[in-house]
């Protein structure tokens, strides 16, 4: 049976047919306002996107309750989870994930997250990433930032979002490829990390694009190498650490997630929510601009992923000494 089967037959719980469809009455939908919360901290990607996304869904007039984004910041994303996991009404209650939905529950097992009992609402995208320094560091080279970091030592200090997150990873990499020895410091959003690296409190950052674009475009920041398998069309002269003869690339999925327990009616309605989302000219608009990829993923293949994503994460922070 196809999806568009699927979703039908799951969004309609009655037909009167008279020659034609006379009637149909929708299995679920909400009937309060639908929690959303935030896996980091304001003015990050994930930020950004749900209340774009949230914006989307008022505009197009798509639900029937409006949504309502909280961040939850704290513990790499473990105070999300946490939230998640015991929502007193899983079927009013959704999240925008990053791949701290991988990385905490391994860091924390304490936590008792399963990050595969959430519901499979919907992949919107994979978010890319970018080594970017402040103008007035003189460097405009990945070999001539190799050269200074390492000189530095740990004195030069590269920020990031959370604790043994995507930034963290990315530079644990660095350090540990090209034999530099960067302090990481970890932060709640990575619009504030941006920010420092703009303010000159920071020396440089792996900012997603979207976190640090408009500091970009206002000639503050410098992108110098992506960690992408192909140049990205908003950024054509930035070369990709695979040019430089390093075969690494990462990636964050940029996804919303039901609570654990919800049922499977809540499931089909947020599905074919964020399907019409995902189909919007203003997000695909954004995807375009924020150099966002993939294509949407749902239901059984986003599953699938997430088990592909829960086997990386493992072997990378084995590596790393974050996990046994």
């Amino acid at each position: 049976m196809t999806f568009t089967k699927q979703l039908f037959i799951g969004l309609v719980g009655a037909i009167m047919v008279t020659g034609t469809m006379s009637s149909v009455a929708v299995a679920f939908e909400p009937d309060k306002p639908i929690e959303f919360i935030i896996m980091a901290g304001k003015g990050g990607g994930a930020d950004k996107m749900a209340r774009l996304m949230q914006a989307i869904v008022e505009k197009e007039n798509l639900s029937s309750r409006p949504l309502f984004p909280t961040n939850k910041s704290g513990g790499s994303g473990a105070e999300a989870l946490i939230s998640a996991k015991n929502a007193s009404d899983p079927d009013h209650t959704i999240m925008v994930t990053l791949n701290s939905f991988f990385t905490t529950p391994l860091r924390q097992p304490g936590l008792q997250i399963d990050n595969t009992t959430f519901a499979p609402i919907g992949r919107m995208a994979e978010d890319s990433f970018l080594l970017w320094v402040h103008k007035d560091s003189g460097i405009t080279t990945f070999e001539q930032y190799l050269e200074t970091a390492k000189a530095d030592g740990t004195k030069w200090v590269m920020g990031g979002t959370g604790r043994a997150g995507e930034d963290n990873i990315i530079t644990n990499y660095l350090n540990n490829e090209f034999g530099l020895s960067m302090k990481y410091i970890p932060y709640q959003g990575g619009g504030e990390v941006a920010k420092q690296v703009a303010g000159k409190q920071l020396n440089s950052s792996v900012n997603n694009p979207s976190e640090a674009l408009g500091f970009y475009e206002s000639g503050d920041l410098i992108p110098l190498v992506a960690f992408t398998d192909e140049r990205l069309p908003l950024f054509p002269d930035v070369p990709t650490l695979k040019e430089l003869g390093n075969d690494f690339s990462y990636f964050m999925q940029r996804a919303v997630v039901g609570a654990p327990g919800m049922s499977d009616d809540a499931l089909v309605y947020y599905t074919d929510l964020f399907t019409k989302v995902y189909a919007s000219a203003d997000w695909q608009e954004y995807k375009t601009k924020q150099s966002l990829m993939g294509d949407f993923m749902s239901g059984a293949p986003l599953k699938e992923y997430w088990n592909a994503q829960n086997a990386r994460h493992t072997v990378i922070l084995r590596a790393s000494g974050d996990i046994k």
